[in-house]
């Protein structure tokens, strides 16, 4: 196994760039911010981003908890990657978590200031510094599940493009809890209203009885919606659309990945 290392300071388009620099260099595996992800899919880790704080950030992005090493270092030695890329801000965290993850001696390093101009540094530095906003190398549908209630969307990239071949690669865009002047939160309330007006859309529900959330172990959400349905409607049919309209609405309105969507009909009029 080869292992290449980025390197370049916070907020300088490492994340951004690593995409491209892999397929020049015929690289399948990244270590990016505590994340082992190999050909564009997430392995195994914890990402950086989820922490609360800065410290918490570095301090995952190192591997320092004996069960996050153990989990990445056992997915790197099970999938063999043949070439992998190491992230860090410094030649010495890229070297530790080489170190970290038992990975070989860093074959080559690369450097951002080598592979980007300084207004392609700048605009990535604005986008961290002054918007909060992080990239990871995977697509949005391989990380949900993991940023389950934090703001993300996915950035598509086409490169290539020719009338026989394209080819695209996903990059999603997150902004952590860290990245804000202090913390948000969402009120039961803001549940409840976005399912009685998906169920206003819906000519087999009288009305909404009452709406129960539970925030589950995963970051995720459960609802329980309570409703009373019209006579001559099908109740099942009439129940899957409000599962699916209010659930897609919730996880767009709110970033909460709904876990469970459960609707108990109580009333028939």
């Amino acid at each position: 196994m080869k292992v290449y290392a980025l390197v370049g300071k916070s907020g300088t388009g490492k994340s951004y760039q690593a995409q491209n620099l892999c397929k020049e260099l015929n690289i399948d595996g990244i270590i990016d911010d505590g994340l082992f992800i190999y050909e564009n899919k997430v392995m195994a880790g914890i990402s950086a981003k989820r922490q609360s704080t800065k410290v918490g950030a570095v301090k995952t992005a190192l591997f320092t908890k004996e069960e996050h090493q153990k989990d990445v270092a056992s997915a790197i030695r099970k999938i063999k990657p043949r070439k992998i890329l190491v992230i860090g801000t410094s030649d010495e965290m890229v070297k530790r978590i080489a170190g970290r993850l038992e990975l070989p001696e860093i074959y080559k390093t690369i450097y951002i200031t080598d592979i980007t101009t300084e207004s392609e540094r700048a605009i990535a530095y604005k986008q961290r510094h002054e918007m909060g906003k992080h990239v990871i190398p995977a697509p949005a549908f391989q990380l949900k599940r993991q940023f389950s209630g934090y703001f993300m969307s996915p950035l598509l990239i086409f490169k290539e493009w020719s009338a026989n071949k394209g080819a695209m690669a996903e990059k999603s865009v997150v902004r952590p809890t860290y990245s804000y002047m202090g913390d948000y939160n969402l009120s039961d309330k803001v549940f409840s209203d976005i399912v009685e007006c998906a169920a206003e859309s819906l000519e087999g529900i009288e009305d909404v009885i009452r709406v129960l959330m539970m925030t589950t172990a995963d970051g995720g959400v459960e609802i329980t919606a309570l409703v009373g349905m019209r006579y001559g409607y099908n109740m099942v049919e009439q129940a899957k659309l409000l599962q699916e309209q209010a659930g897609n609405q919730i996880e767009a309105m709110t970033a909460f990945n709904v876990n469970r969507f459960n609707v108990e009909i109580r009333s028939l009029r």
